[in-house]
C-alpha cells in the first residue's frame, strides 16, 4: 500500500513566463507554478493484482491514512492483512498506532530506505502515472480524480498478479539493513 501525490491542474511550467527573462544565448526560461497535489492511497492485492483505493485526498496526513486503512480492512473482512509501506512519517503517527492496536489483524511492514522497489504497488503507480496521469489533460482536480477512478476500474476488470523476474535468493541479499537496495543510475 502506498500514498502517492499526483499533480493537479496548474502544476508545471507557466507558459506565460517562458520568454519573460532570457537566459544564456537568448534562451527563454520558465518558472514552475506551485503545484496543487492530492494524495492517492492504493493497496495492491498481490494474489490477484486488484487495486483497492479511495478517492484522492487533498492532504497526505494520518487522518486520511486511517480512513484508508479502514477501507482496506473492510474490503478484506476476517483476513489477516500484511501491508507493505514506505517509511513515510504518516504511517507512524500515534493515531495510526492506536487504530492498529484495535485492529491486530492488520500488520504494517516497512521497506528499507531506498527500497521502494520491494513494494509491488509501486509498479502500479508507475503504470497509472505513465498511462493515465501524464498523458492526460485535466482542467480540474475533479477531472483528474475521475480519470484515476476510471483507470483503476478498468485495471481491476482485467487485473493479473505481478510476478517477480528474480528469485528470492537473488533478491534477499539486497534487502539487508545497511545494504544498498537501489541500483538505478540517475
Amino acid at each position: 500500500m502506498r500514498g502517492r501525490e499526483v499533480a493537479g491542474p496548474g502544476a508545471g511550467p507557466d507558459p506565460a513566463d517562458s520568454a519573460a527573462a532570457p537566459g544564456p544565448a537568448g534562451e527563454g526560461h520558465s518558472r514552475l507554478r506551485p503545484a496543487r497535489h492530492h494524495a492517492l492511497f492504493a493497496a495492491l492485492e498481490t494474489a490477484t493484482g486488484k487495486i483497492t483505493t479511495d478517492a484522492c485526498y487533498p492532504r497526505h496526513r494520518h487522518q486520511e491514512f486511517v480512513k484508508f486503512l479502514k477501507k482496506v480492512a473492510a474490503a478484506h473482512p476476517g483476513t489477516d492483512l500484511h501491508i507493505v509501506l514506505d517509511n513515510y512519517g504518516t504511517h507512524k503517527h500515534p493515531a495510526v498506532r492506536a487504530w492498529l492496536a484495535k485492529n491486530p489483524r492488520v500488520t504494517l511492514h516497512f521497506t528499507p530506505t531506498s527500497g521502494s522497489w520491494l513494494n509491488m504497488v509501486e509498479i502500479f503507480f508507475g503504470i497509472i502515472t505513465r498511462q493515465a496521469i501524464r498523458r492526460g489533460t485535466f482542467t480540474s482536480i475533479k477531472d483528474l480524480i475521475g480519470a484515476i477512478g476510471i483507470f483503476i476500474d478498468g485495471w481491476n476488470e482485467r487485473c493479473q498478479p505481478f510476478t517477480w523476474t528474480k528469485t528470492a535468493d537473488e533478491l534477499l541479499p539486497h534487502c539487508q539493513p545497511g545494504k544498498r537496495t537501489s541500483f538505478t543510475r540517475h
